[in-house]
């Protein structure tokens, strides 16, 4: 990996700054579409959602049109948000040379050879700054957070003085993959947007577009895990997702006993040279079943909650340092395992 690489790009696919077609969130496109014409734009949005399902996609679809048409009273009766790839605005915002947005997401760490485990705080700084001066084309200036979850306290922080205080024509498109572990500060300044898993059909469609050489069975077998997200699809498709899952569940369906040889097969997967997509999959993985753990445990005693929850927080942890600093995931993925293995025993 290089600093040309992008945190919210999948390899070997379009960004989503480039799609012109948006699949399945008709809905939330059109909440955004009637929002702004009425002329009374919220300043904040948060899209949330699965990642994968098209909140980025949208977020720039929307910068793309506000961009395109400044003056909401002046819209007319467009049935969507889509925009010309010619219109000069498009390119621009295609291109990354718009001066009238912005967008916070994690970066390259040259010292590290990886990214930042966290949006730092001097960019959000930065974003700020930059709602304190006169936009570049006299019209709205958009900030796009990718994604919000990447928000340390003090760059969560820096970021609700300028969503408390907004000056006019500001527009904050906030991607969130799980809003309800936002700040309840930021939260309540914006309004939420929820963007649903794809439905098979555009699952499929959106996921060929994007990968066509992945067209044909290896797509097709990924649909059923994917949760409706194409990234999910896209990731399982093309590599060794699929026996991840499978590996994963059947581990995890075992608790509290472990099947040790099972779990070194399974970490040896999202180890070496270029296993970060396989890594990245095991950490979705993980992050789903716990999630489901927690809704089952809905009215359980405060303990079992608070068990469970901790052991959530302690695997998200210590995955952003093993992205972070680039340490061994095999011990990691054991590691977790094993966490899990004594919440379930207890």
């Amino acid at each position: 990996m290089s600093d040309t690489d992008e945190i919210d790009r999948l390899a070997d696919t379009p960004h989503p700054r480039e799609a012109q077609a948006l699949f399945g969130q008709d809905e939330a496109e059109q909440a955004l579409l009637e929002n702004y014409r009425s002329g009374r734009m919220h300043h904040a949005w948060i899209l949330g959602g699965t990642e994968g399902v098209g909140k980025a996609t949208l977020a720039y679809r929307m910068a793309r049109f506000v961009f395109a048409n400044p003056d909401p009273s002046r819209v007319g009766d467009v049935p969507s948000l889509a925009t010309a790839p010619d219109q000069a605005g498009a390119r621009m915002v295609a291109s990354q040379s718009h001066v009238d947005l912005v967008v916070l997401r994690r970066v390259w760490n040259d010292k590290s050879k990886n990214f930042f485990s966290n949006i730092r705080v001097d960019d959000v700084r930065d974003v700020v700054r930059f709602f304190g001066t006169t936009a570049g084309a006299g019209g709205w200036r958009i900030a796009i957070v990718d994604c919000a979850e990447d928000l340390a306290t003090a760059g969560a922080n820096a970021l609700l003085k300028v969503l408390e205080e907004p000056p006019p024509k500001a527009l904050f498109l906030i991607i969130s993959h799980q809003p309800a572990r936002l700040l309840p500060t930021i939260r309540s300044r914006c309004r939420k947007l929820a963007l649903p898993g794809l439905e098979a059909p555009d699952l499929l469609k959106a996921a060929v577009l994007a990968r066509p050489d992945l067209e044909g069975a290896p797509l097709q077998g990924s649909l059923p895990i994917a949760q409706g997200s194409v990234r999910r699809a896209i990731a399982l498709a093309s590599g060794d997702g699929v026996k991840i899952h499978q590996s994963l569940s059947g581990l995890l369906a075992r608790l509290p006993q472990i099947d040790v040889a099972a779990a070194h097969a399974l970490a040896d997967r999202c180890m070496g040279k270029g296993s970060e997509e396989n890594f990245a999959l095991l950490l979705s993985f993980l992050d789903d079943w716990l999630h489901q753990r927690l809704l089952a445990e809905q009215g359980a005693p405060a303990h079992r909650l608070a068990r469970w929850a901790e052991v959530w927080d302690k695997s998200r942890s210590a995955a952003r340092d093993v992205e972070a600093y680039n340490l061994d995931r095999k011990p990691f993925v054991l590691s977790t395992l094993s966490l899990l293995a004594q919440a379930s025993r207890a």
